[in-house]
């Protein structure tokens, strides 16, 4: 008796089951009804909308490594040798003179800009506006100061460098100075806040305000020295806080004196 209440309770129990589950079929049965073919339609959406995703990102992704092959091709002709009797059986580009490797270089980065969108048209803008600096250097520098109003954060801090120190070579010292604080301010990855810090040092040093100078000299390496990690480890000082520590050496050696000790990255 025992015996069958359990077996009759396992036949109860998957009849229940058996009950509930197709019941549920049945009335999603009765809601599909009649709407075949419009679930057949929304699926087929569905599945074209997801198609035109996969071919549109392989289709970025050829592009962007279209724009970067255009991009480097264009940089290693700014950066070819400039020479009057080329190595023999080199392949590598080169060009009699500046100007004829400026003039080249704008008309690759020129293919760019006008073939690509953002960041490789800015980029490429950015080029040929430092190239144009040899050819028609008011209007390169028209150019830079464009660009230092770029979205693009990288190029803006390039152009803005790159304004400043045409300015700084043309004996514009207010004007480079005004720039190399403004890209400070930035606090860029691409142009470090060091970097920039160290050549308005130069700056004030050629306009002969040597404490102002020596002041930021001092500040760069100083702040270098103490830098930690999270481990409480000192950081690897970068080249422009070694540069500064020499140029504050040559400037002001009293001052140079009141500098932290250099500490290993490797210490500890």
């Amino acid at each position: 008796m025992a015996k069958y209440k359990k077996k009759r309770a396992r036949e109860l129990q998957h009849d229940r089951f058996r009950d509930t589950t197709m019941g549920f079929f049945d009335r999603l049965g009765n809601l599909l009804e009649g709407r075949g073919r419009s679930i057949l339609y929304g699926l087929g959406g569905v599945l074209l909308a997801g198609l035109i995703v996969i071919l549109f990102v392989k289709w970025s992704h050829r592009k962007r490594d279209e724009a970067q092959q255009a991009l480097g091709r264009a940089i290693t002709i700014s950066k070819a040798t400039v020479s009057t009797a080329p190595a023999p059986g080199s392949t590598e580009p080169t060009f009699a003179n500046e100007k004829d490797r400026a003039q080249r270089s704008i008309e690759e980065f020129q293919k760019v800009a006008d073939k690509y969108g953002d960041p490789y048209r800015s980029e490429s803008r950015y080029f040929i506006a430092t190239n144009r600096l040899e050819l028609d250097r008011q209007k390169g520098m028209s150019e830079l100061a464009e660009l230092g109003n770029s979205k693009i954060e990288e190029v803006a801090a390039l152009s803005k460098f790159a304004l400043a120190q045409a300015n700084e070579s043309d004996g514009k010292f207010d004007d480079a100075a005004r720039l190399y604080t403004e890209i400070v301010k930035l606090n860029s990855p691409t142009v470090t806040p060091e970097t920039a810090n160290l050549r308005l040092a130069k700056v004030y040093e050629k306009q002969g305000k040597k404490k102002e100078a020596a002041d930021i000299l001092f500040n760069i390496v100083d702040a270098s020295r103490k830098a930690k990690d999270r481990d409480n480890k000192p950081l690897p000082q970068s080249g422009a806080a070694r540069q500064a520590a020499s140029e504050l050496e040559k400037l002001d050696p009293d001052r140079y004196a009141q500098l932290p000790p250099e500490t290993s990255s490797l210490a500890g």
